[in-house]
């Protein structure tokens, strides 16, 4: 690989934990049937799926969060029967996601090596919690923002640009596959990201200067052994 000048960070299950345990938790206190959100997903973004699809819509800011929560409704079942409630579907379904602080602290350290950050992300209407993410990440990329969606070039291209920085000497990290595979295709350098430790380490062997330790890790070992 070359060189690393700017790393792009994908925001759900990147920047946070695990997308999956939120839709976990909002499937089992809604009662919904897993396998009808498994199978309206996907129909909606799966690599098969036609251009257009509610999900693309909302991604690109098309739909509105009113107009696919209900569609979403209507396509699912509930264990006793019950109608899903159409309001705030997304909003229950993204309830448990939260902020992964080693990412963010990682984020910190690339920046503080001179690395440019950045953060490309599909919404599906996320409240973004923009006074921690504004004044780390530059630019901000938000796909109901720009009109544009991953795993499509454009957005991609759209990104680089704003960073001035040629696409091989770019790193885009993303939990998605067809994420990855859609950034490689414009030239970039891209990680499918596991866990904030994996992610670390890879990245530690491409940037000079990165522990493969966090550095809030490092000072609490420093404390230990200065008290030992």
């Amino acid at each position: 690989m070359t060189a690393v000048e700017a790393v792009v960070f994908d925001y759900g299950g990147v920047l946070t934990g695990p997308v999956r345990d939120s839709i976990a938790a909002w499937l089992e206190s809604d009662g919904i049937r897993p396998e009808s959100f498994s199978r309206t997903l996907k129909a909606w973004l799966s690599r098969d799926a036609a251009d257009g699809t509610p999900v693309h819509r909302l991604e690109t800011g098309e739909l509105t969060i009113e107009g696919f929560d209900a569609l979403l409704a209507a396509e699912l079942s509930t264990v006793d029967g019950t109608p899903v409630e159409p309001v705030g579907v997304l909003a229950r379904l993204f309830a448990g996601m939260r902020p992964d602080p080693a990412m963010f602290e990682l984020a910190g350290e690339l920046r503080a090596l001179g690395i440019r950050v950045a953060l490309l992300s599909n919404s599906w209407g996320n409240t973004y919690p923009r006074e921690r993410i504004d004044p780390l990440f530059d630019p901000v990329v938000i796909s109901g923002e720009v009109g544009l969606r991953k795993p499509l070039a454009p957005i991609y291209r759209f990104t680089l640009g704003l960073l001035e920085v040629p696409p091989e000497r770019a790193l885009f990290i993303d939990d998605a596959e067809p994420n990855v595979l859609g950034a490689r295709a414009v030239g970039m350098q891209a990680l499918l990201h596991t866990d904030a430790d994996t992610t670390r380490a890879a990245l530690a062997d491409l940037i000079p200067g990165l522990s493969r330790r966090p550095l809030s890790a490092r000072t609490i070992n420093t404390r230990e052994s200065k008290r030992s």
